[in-house]
């Protein structure tokens, strides 16, 4: 009632300042923002991240008054990974509002990241009167054919009365089959016209929740006879069961089977990284020898190297269960192709298995070559992260950083090296409690990710903490963001790790030796970044400190520091050596073209 209040108030006070005269005619009439606000919450939409400007500030107004949560963020591209990445947590795509023209194009690569991510979001945004287009309109631009790249379904309705229908059908596109982004183009004129309100058909398209889709049980029975058969078995866990809700099914298929498994970046926690199953430590040789691959809610792109040799073995198997039928078979053919939800697969599949009394013996010599080459891994990340040496290493920051966050934290990491080890030390056991840059290997998301991820936790999870680990060169995408987070009173902790570069930087001497032999943008080595920047700092212009730390006890002091500040972001400056690297691995990390 009181929001309520405000917004209606809002809108008054707006009205005045910006000389907008009233869009309702008593009860008579309804403007095209009241009906976009009131359809957006008839099909379940809670989040709204943006920008506002012309036109679409009345537009943020009538969904703060029809109860939609409303976010206001430094950058639009900032804005639409919040709304992805709050898409992904709860099924159900957030919005990004933003204005016209350069509004929606600053959108793009967020909506790029959405689509290859398969994460659902919906894009709203204003646009030019349509009576402007074509003569030089204010930030006129082609919006939908623009958006069409990008997106499953992109529209602009024709008329205030079929905004439901759009909304809904964006709304359902968004989330049906593969989920991805949707665009709904709103002229000012739109937005300000008028009509009886008796004749918008609100209720009339509200359809009903898309029921999850079962496989064919003659190929449940091939893949329970593959996998039975196999000597060398393995699961790879995508980012598909983690959005599929999949984990209860999951833990159970690896408990019953005990069948080693691997995740994908953030198909880590829907079996635990703690389980005694998890073969992460060991995930060039789980990979290379394995015969038989179950690939669960998992594409085989570069993330999983194609599925090809010298990264598979050359006779290995698949087991391709997808939502979506068109990723059959794109780099390699699958031996059994499932379409179908990964939740009700992995219930049909641990019966079928159970029946034949499947389970991977702990002495199997599959097993234990595996645990052979976990502990050799793990013994080197050990070493490195016990190293006293300073300045630290990356290994002993994470560990640090691991022992002494809230247990169960939501992960929020992106970066070179930063996010590739960090995925390693940082343990997620619960499903969907890790964003990072994922499959488009998008920079600058993390603080985006961090909002969406801490109004979450506000809403739903009001014990949970988020830890945003982000590298000194990917904080610099998105960094404005901690105003965001000061404003809406997020308790995120940013932890930066500041190596002074893009991959790779210098010390202080090094970098004035290079400086000084010529043309600053000549001598300058491109991956290079300023030296020691105190972003802790940022902190100081809302009237508090953060912290730098060099140090082991420094990190452990700053963690617990900030753990207990619950109103406000923290940032912990964490300075490496320029040089530090991780593991060297037995292939190079991209697989190079046979061509």
């Amino acid at each position: 009632m009181l929001l309520g209040r405000f917004a209606r108030l809002s809108q008054t006070l707006l009205r005045r300042n910006l000389h907008i005269t009233p869009k309702f005619n008593q009860a008579m009439a309804i403007d095209g923002n009241n009906i976009l606000a009131e359809s957006l919450k008839k099909q379940g939409v809670e989040y709204v991240f943006g920008i506002v400007g012309i036109p679409v500030i009345e537009t943020s107004l009538a969904l703060q008054a029809a109860g939609l949560k409303y976010v206001g963020m430094r950058n639009e591209q900032a804005a639409c990974y919040a709304a992805q990445a709050i898409g992904y947590l709860t099924g159900k795509p957030g919005v990004c509002l933003v204005v016209s023209g350069p509004g929606l194009l600053h959108c793009i690569g967020g909506m790029a990241n959405a689509q290859v991510n398969c994460w659902p979001l919906l894009v709203i945004a204003g646009s030019c009167p349509e009576d402007h287009e074509g003569i030089g309109g204010f930030q006129e631009w082609l919006q939908v054919e623009s958006s069409r790249m990008y997106s499953k379904y992109a529209a602009r309705p024709p008329s205030p009365r079929l905004v439901p229908l759009h909304v809904e059908k964006a709304v359902r596109y968004a989330c049906a089959g593969r989920p991805g982004v949707s665009y709904l183009d709103m002229p000012a004129t739109l937005l300000t016209a008028e009509v009886e309100e008796d004749k918008v058909p609100m209720d009339y398209y509200a359809a009903e929740t898309v029921k999850l889709a079962h496989p064919n049980p003659e190929l449940v029975e091939q893949a329970a006879d593959l996998l039975a058969k196999a000597q060398r078995p393995l699961i790879i866990v995508g980012k598909g069961a983690a959005y599929g809700r999949a984990e209860d099914a999951l833990c159970k298929l690896v408990e019953a089977t005990k069948v080693p498994f691997l995740p994908t970046p953030m198909g880590k926690g829907v079996v635990p990284d703690e389980s005694q199953y998890c073969v992460s430590t060991a995930r060039t040789q789980a990979l290379l020898k394995a015969d038989v691959i179950l690939l669960l809610g998992a594409r085989l792109n570069w993330m999983l190297h194609f599925g090809q040799a010298p990264r598979y073995a050359p006779g290995a198997k698949i087991i391709q269960v997808d939502i979506c039928p068109e990723e059959f078979h794109n780099s390699v053919k699958s031996e059994v192709a499932v379409h179908s939800d990964i939740k009700p697969f992995v219930e049909a599949l641990t019966l079928k298995l159970r029946d034949r009394k499947f389970s991977l013996p702990p002495t199997s010599d599959w097993w234990q070559g595996l645990r052979e080459k976990q502990k050799k891994n793990t013994q080197f990340v050990e070493g490195q992260a016990s190293s006293k040496s300073m300045p630290l290493n990356y290994y002993a920051v994470f560990k640090a950083v691991q022992a002494n966050i809230p247990k169960d934290s939501i992960i929020v990491s992106e970066g070179a090296n930063t996010m590739d080890i960090g995925r390693g030390m940082l343990l997620n056991n619960k499903p969907r409690h890790r964003l990072d840059a994922g499959t488009f290997a998008t920079m600058g998301v993390g603080p985006g990710f961090a909002v969406a991820a801490a109004m979450w936790c506000r809403d739903y999870a009001p014990e949970k903490r988020v830890i945003c680990v982000e590298g000194d060169s990917a904080f610099g995408f998105s960094g404005m963001e901690i105003e965001t987070m000061f404003r809406y009173k997020l308790p995120v902790i940013v932890v930066i790790v500041n190596n002074n570069g893009i991959y790779g930087g210098f010390d202080r001497d090094v970098m004035q030796d290079l400086q000084s032999s010529g043309d600053l943008a000549q001598c300058t080595p491109p991956t290079a970044l300023s030296t020691e920047v105190r972003y802790e700092k940022m902190m100081e212009m809302f009237g508090v400190s953060g912290h730098l730390c060099r140090t082991i006890p420094e990190i452990e002091a700053a963690l617990k520091d900030a753990v207990n500040v619950t109103d406000r972001p923290s940032i912990i400056n964490i300075l490496i050596d320029p040089q530090a690297s991780r593991k060297p691995q037995a292939f190079n990390w991209l697989t190079e073209s046979k061509l």
